[in-house]
């Protein structure tokens, strides 16, 4: 007895209805129930001749066709680029968020900007803009630009900072890198 010969075995054993008939009634008004018994009323098996006549899928080549395959070792280590060339890009690049903190008081500045800086590190931004103005219309020094340089400062998220270009703002605006 050959595999082939137990699996046709267990079809006939299984293929056998279980349970009550199903009352479908027929043209003549009689239960009518497929045989699924023979080999000859089942549907979706083969018989033996037909059978041997197909071909038989090697269950690895199956996987490969499905999920492919890919050499690691082909494809290039992802590296990191050198810190050197990280800064110089991201100085060049704009920023990808602003607060302007014109009009403020120093507390409700800083509170501004503590939440403005939990929020970009939240998105995974790189850049950002402060907008603190010139100071000329203060009576002593600028509150705002030195306050923010102190909260740059205090900040563990703040990177490298720097004023940012003319048209930008000139000295009346500081970029910060994230870490």
């Amino acid at each position: 007895m050959d595999f082939g010969d137990i699996l046709d075995a267990w079809d006939e054993e299984t293929a056998k209805p279980r349970g009550k008939p199903k009352k479908n009634a027929g043209s003549n008004g009689t239960a009518h129930s497929p045989d699924l018994s023979g080999s000859s009323g089942r549907t979706g098996s083969y018989s033996q001749s037909a059978r041997d006549d197909l071909p038989v899928a090697n269950p690895l080549d199956v996987w490969l066709r499905r999920y492919g395959v890919t050499d690691k070792d082909a494809e290039p280590d992802f590296q990191e680029e050198p810190p050197h060339v990280k800064r110089r890009r991201l100085r060049a690049m704009r920023s990808e968020a602003s607060i302007d903190l014109h009009g403020l008081t120093r507390e409700e500045a800083w509170i501004r900007l503590e939440a403005f800086f939990a929020d970009c590190v939240r998105r995974n931004l790189q850049k950002v803009l402060i907008i603190h103005g010139k100071g000329t219309h203060s009576s002593d020094d600028p509150v705002l630009k030195s306050m923010v340089q102190h909260f740059l400062e205090a900040n563990a998220h703040a990177g490298e900072s720097g004023y940012s270009a003319q048209k930008d703002g000139g000295s009346g605006s500081t970029w910060v890198i994230l870490k």
